[in-house]
């Protein structure tokens, strides 16, 4: 009898505050959950919270190995008290892990919506957070609070608790090449504006893909327009319906670059055949900007005067007539440089 006796004291294991303990699930209902951890008793898992109890309800079953940590080495009931806590957070980073490795869609939901981007949580209760950067634009106006999204994992940082989501990978590297072949570049396509902005035009292309029906497709302000454009908004609406052409694919951004502008011939072309270098021009200046002198040669024709082609002894203003010579015609940049025509060559000019 003393043998056996000793035996069962060895074989009942002592724990303090804190520590983490393998042990198997023998009991799991919604009243009450219960641990063998190799104690005296059964310990009685301690979950506050009705989202974390549905959570262990719904993945856990009798039988289970799971690793719990002790809150209290015996109750006034006699009893070990344990969470499943970290067993569950454990277990959730590794389906994160997965996810991020296979490129698995995570279905999460919208709690705030902030400036910078979207606070969002997983069904296991963790926060993330999806940048603004990283918002399909083609569903931006469907995420609002309490919304159910699914997003790819884009970064995990275990140790500062750190999950980043990102709406615009739910597109695979494979789907993107068959994109990419799909619209190439001069591609003519017919788009609907989601959104707009001071540098661009968001929009919506149909992809009509077995998994892709749609995408985004960025048009950049300079290239809305052969002619400059300072507010787009007074240009374009939400929900309107554009053409353009692919003028690019941005597989990382996974989305369509594209240009109205482009659809048409760049008429700075006619005007650089018609202004080549040398030929002598007159025009009225139409403004002075520290020491650049813009002049208008007629029929919406600008060039500038730089300042270090002007001579010390003359000076223009608003309004005045000048004679100049084109110096340099500029496709690029689409400008014209023209000198002034002098009367006399000033000492030092260059």
């Amino acid at each position: 009898m003393a043998e056996l006796m000793a035996k069962h004291t060895t074989s009942v294991k002592a724990f303090h505050r804190g520590d983490r303990v393998e042990g198997i699930i023998t009991k799991l209902t919604s009243s009450q959950i219960l641990v063998d951890i190799g104690g005296k008793s059964e310990a009685v898992v301690l979950e506050k919270e009705k989202k974390n109890l549905r959570q262990l309800l719904n993945t856990l079953k009798v039988g289970d190995k799971v690793t719990v940590g002790v809150l209290t080495p015996e109750s006034d009931a006699g009893v070990p008290v344990v969470s499943l806590r970290y067993f569950m957070e454990d277990k959730t980073w590794d389906e994160l892990d997965r996810a991020k490795k296979n490129q698995t869609p995570v279905e999460v939901t919208v709690k705030e919506i902030t400036k910078g981007g979207i606070v969002v949580e997983t069904k296991e209760g963790m926060s993330g957070f999806l940048p603004q950067s990283h918002v399909q634009f083609a569903l931006q106006q469907q995420i609002t609070v309490g919304k159910t999204v699914s997003l790819q994992v884009l970064e995990l940082e275990r140790k500062d608790n750190r999950i980043i989501f990102s709406q615009k990978s739910t597109i695979s590297e494979a789907q993107m090449n068959e994109i990419a072949k799909k619209f190439t570049k001069g591609t003519k396509i017919e788009a609907q504006i989601v959104n707009v902005t001071n540098f661009g035009l968001f929009a919506t292309v149909p992809v009509d893909m077995k998994d892709v029906k749609e995408m985004d497709g960025l048009i950049h302000i300079s290239e809305v327009s052969w002619d400059k454009v300072t507010d787009l908004s007074s240009m374009f609406l939400v929900g309107q319906k554009i053409e353009a052409v692919v003028i690019g694919v941005d597989k990382d951004a996974g989305r369509l670059d594209l240009s109205i502008k482009q659809q048409t011939i760049d008429p700075f072309a006619a005007i650089a055949q018609k202004y080549p270098v040398d030929t002598k021009v007159k025009g009225t200046v139409i403004a002075v900007d520290d020491g650049n002198v813009t002049v208008d040669l007629g029929e919406s024709v600008e060039a500038v005067i730089r300042k270090e082609k002007i001579p010390p002894t003359m000076s223009f203003k608003v309004g005045d007539s000048v004679n100049a010579t084109v110096s340099e015609v500029d496709s690029r940049r689409r400008r014209l440089s023209l000198v002034p025509v002098l009367l006399e060559k000033p000492i030092g000019y260059r």
